[in-house]
């Protein structure tokens, strides 16, 4: 946040470059590769729940950072949408693990540590779907779950950092009137009500006058 308080139309970065978006990117393309692979092309409502869900966790933190420019309030909002979207995901994952003979990996357990080791390094769909490639079902869906674990961490990070910008700065329109007068401040304004300036008198500009004032 700026320290200036004559700028308040801040962008929140580049969506783009947050670890939080590039990872849900990989979760969107993983699902749509588990999807086409292992889920049946009609007739399961699991398919199109699962990619929407998938796609919202994505889409809602894009929009939600290009919405923080001008609303805190609408930011986080989508934000714990993608949050909560996920979620949604991760119970699908779950789900299929349970009815397909799997099991959710013990967190403890060697190949969910050296999953959560690899997930960290990589964030970039293709280094997923080239390890897809080489695994079954089973292993991709606790892939999906380890890195969904990730990314909802990484988004409560992020609205914990939302949060404290907006007790310390405050909202859209609290910047907005902090603007305001700060501007007027720097530039003398002139207020037509006193007949001067509002931070230094007249200023040497004097202000309209009446027929009493000029007798």
């Amino acid at each position: 946040m700026p320290t200036d308080t004559s700028s308040f139309l801040v962008p929140k970065g580049d969506y783009k470059r947050l670890i939080a978006f590039q990872k849900s990117e990989c979760i969107y393309d993983l699902t749509c590769y588990f999807i086409e692979h292992y889920l049946p092309a009609i007739g399961d409502r699991t398919v199109d729940q699962m990619k929407q869900a998938a796609r919202s966790g994505k889409q809602n933190i894009a929009e939600g950072i290009e919405t923080g420019t001008t609303s805190m309030e609408a930011c986080i909002k989508l934000v714990n949408v993608a949050k909560a979207s996920l979620k949604e995901l991760q119970e699908d994952y779950e789900d299929y693990l349970r009815t397909h003979g799997g099991e959710v990996w013990d967190a403890d357990s060697q190949q969910c540590r050296n999953a959560r080791q690899w997930c960290r390094q990589h964030s970039q769909s293709a280094d997923y779907l080239r390890v897809c490639e080489l695994r079954d079902d089973i292993t991709i869906a606790n892939i999906a779950l380890v890195l969904i674990h990730q990314t909802d961490y990484l988004l409560r990070q992020l609205l914990e950092r939302y949060k404290t910008d907006f007790l310390t700065h405050g909202g859209i329109k609290e910047q907005m009137s902090a603007a305001r007068r700060s501007w007027r401040e720097e530039h003398g304004y002139y207020n037509w009500r006193t007949g001067c300036d509002e931070n230094n008198g007249n200023n040497g500009r004097p202000g309209p006058t009446n027929d009493n004032q000029k007798k």
